[in-house]
């Protein structure tokens, strides 16, 4: 203490103004430093919600709007008198002089009049032929073709295989709003890449026909409107469907990587009519949600955190130039060459103790470029560096998962489906249309769980579903030679499993089992229980078996199956299970040869948090 008594005696006056004024303006600045640098990030994040609530709250009736006007096309041309003759009424006359009619000659014309300045870029309508009556279909095909109505009426054939027909097939709708993958090809091409279907019927001859009218729109409008809507770099606002299918989007690459499942959004909905916090991968995010009524859509804005810190640390940058300025004003009088030195050397000090809170942050390219600008350009060097090399490390970590998963995922053996198509037209070509009818609604349930979106995790009581239609389907194509056995607790069916787990050792105990038997028949059973924590599922056939020699390298992803094939699909469940739950699990096998193969499956007991329910997906 006397020493340091000592030493500020002996400092020269100017020497002693200078140490006051700089404690007389550091140690207020430090302290409000101090207290605003812990709100920084807060009052970022509470202004950058209210802001983006505000354009959100203003986006979503831009979205209704454009909705609306394309209900009120599709409105306005069913009150159409040619419309309500065609779909509303029993028709009497035949097709061809209802073309030749002056209503007809005007429908046309009166749907480009009602679709003008509108988001509608094409109407069209498609007739289900009579099939029944040669001459019914024959006077079909001379309405279609007339001059009046050829640009608007098209034959159904044309819209067959897209997915909106499938839809409306399998789930009677009365109308669907289509995001792009939902059309075909040469609709989205000639027409719009997006669509308002409504179902109607003709009443023709005693016989019900099945139409539809397509009112086609562009979905690059909504596109720009959430584009539009955002303020924060890195975010994304989205719409979804009520089928969990994605309607438009600012990115589509972002709306990919932050996305949310459909139930899990109507709850937050439903409990929060504010930006709620999120972890989505492992990042901290804040999500609002926005209904659009009419269709019962929903609108998502996701704003990621990253981009939020780093405006809180702009803030926070920004007060240190405040305060570096108060400095200068300070050092100017006191002393040039103190102000040139302690001021900057304070706020490299000042900007290296923001590592003990997060990732270092540069700070601004100095104006002077003597000792200390070299410091600070150095550590503005080494902290990009530093902050390259962390994201790239975290990123490859992360694709490297992801993109295994997936590719492992991925693979699936699609001459089941060519298979199974051949036998449906080989039904229908017989006529036997209940068989045909149940065939494809168990098809549609068998892709619908094995291609779902909502995510790569189901439930034990999907995939003995899964398997079950598979079985049924080869049943049909093999006169009920397989007889399939599912003995699983109830008390186990609501655990979690990977998606496509059961169905490839099924396929194989059929195909390389119980089909390369003499008498093309046999019996597969399903059976499970828990074990240690791990739930193990048993997978068992009476086929011919696998040659001892074979067992060893049957989940190598090299060995091949009896019939010659190669065994990539029950590697790829194999391999996939251990990603993503280590090495002590996946699939074991053990066989005698002429008695049959058992093939066990252990994964780890997990419960899914929210049941899943059986809606269509």
């Amino acid at each position: 203490m006397h020493a340091l008594k000592q030493w500020y005696q002996d400092l020269s006056l100017q020497s002693k103004f200078t140490l006051v004024l700089l404690m007389i303006v550091a140690i207020p600045a430090f302290a409000i430093l101090f207290f605003f640098y812990g709100r920084a990030y807060d009052m970022v994040v509470s202004y950058t919600i209210r802001q983006e609530q505000d354009r959100s709250a203003d986006t979503a009736p831009l979205i209704e709007d454009s909705i609306q006007k394309i209900l009120d096309v599709s409105e306005e041309i069913s009150s159409l008198d040619f419309y309500q003759t065609l779909f509303k009424n029993t028709i009497n006359d035949s097709f061809s002089s209802l073309a030749a009619s002056p209503e007809a000659a005007a429908f046309s014309g009166k749907i480009k009049q009602l679709t003008a300045d509108t988001p509608v870029t094409s109407v069209k309508i498609y007739m289900e032929e009579p099939h029944d009556q040669p001459s019914s279909a024959s006077d079909m095909n001379t309405f279609l073709a007339s001059d009046n109505l050829k640009d608007t009426f098209l034959p159904l054939k044309q819209a067959r295989g897209t997915y909106w027909y499938g839809i409306f097939r399998g789930s009677r709708v009365a109308d669907l709003f289509c995001p792009s993958f939902y059309l075909g090809t040469k609709e989205q091409e000639a027409y719009g890449n997006q669509a308002y279907i409504t179902h109607a019927s003709v009443i023709y001859r005693n016989s019900t026909y099945d139409a539809y009218m397509a009112v086609y729109y562009s979905g690059d409008d909504f596109h720009q409107i959430l584009s539009d809507s955002l303020t924060l770099d890195g975010s994304v606002s989205y719409i979804m469907n009520e089928r969990n299918n994605l309607v438009a989007a600012s990115s589509d690459s972002l709306a990919g990587i932050y996305w949310l499942d459909y139930d899990k959004i109507m709850d937050s909905y439903m409990s929060s009519n504010s930006f709620v916090e999120q972890n989505i991968l492992g990042q901290k995010v804040y999500v609002g949600f926005y209904r659009i009524r009419q269709p019962g859509w929903f609108m998502v804005t996701v704003l990621p955190s990253n981009p939020l810190i780093t405006q809180s640390n702009i803030l926070v940058l920004q007060f240190l130039s405040i305060y570096a300025a108060v400095l200068v004003l300070a050092f100017l009088l006191a002393s040039t060459l103190s102000k040139s030195i302690t001021g900057r050397i304070s706020s490299v000090i000042s900007q290296m103790r923001t590592v003990r809170h997060g990732p270092p942050v540069p700070m601004d390219s100095p104006s002077a470029h003597d000792e200390i600008g070299d410091l600070i350009d150095t550590y503005n060097y080494m902290t990009r560096k530093m902050n390259q090399l962390m994201e790239k490390q975290a990123q490859a970590a992360e694709d490297l998962r992801i993109a295994e998963f997936n590719s492992l995922q991925a693979q699936i053996n699609p001459h089941f489906l060519y298979n199974t198509m051949d036998m449906i037209n080989w039904m229908a070509q017989q006529g036997r249309t209940s068989e045909v009818c149940n065939a494809v609604q168990n098809l549609s349930r068998f892709y619908k769980l094995t291609l779902s979106r909502k995510k790569g995790i189901s439930t034990i009581a999907k995939e003995e579903e899964h398997v079950s239609i598979y079985v049924h389907l080869q049943n049909m194509r093999y006169h009920d030679s397989i007889s399939f056995i599912s003995d699983i607790p109830d008390e186990l069916m609501e655990y979690q499993i990977p998606k496509l787990t059961l169905q490839p050792v099924v396929e194989n105990s059929v195909l390389h089992g119980i089909l390369e038997k003499p008498s093309k028949s046999g019996t597969i059973v399903l059976t499970g229980w828990m074990e240690d924590g791990d739930i193990v599922l048993l997978i068992s056939d009476d086929g011919v078996g696998i040659a001892p020699d074979k067992l060893p390298v049957i989940l190598s992803g090299e060995g091949t199956s009896i019939s010659g094939g190669t065994n990539i699909a029950i590697y790829n469940t194999h391999r996939r299970l251990q990603v993503l739950y280590g090495p002590k699990y996946g699939l074991s096998y053990s066989s005698n040869i002429g008695n049959g193969t058992e093939v066990q499956i252990r994964i780890p007991a997990k419960k899914d948090p929210v049941k899943e329910t059986d809606r269509q997906i």
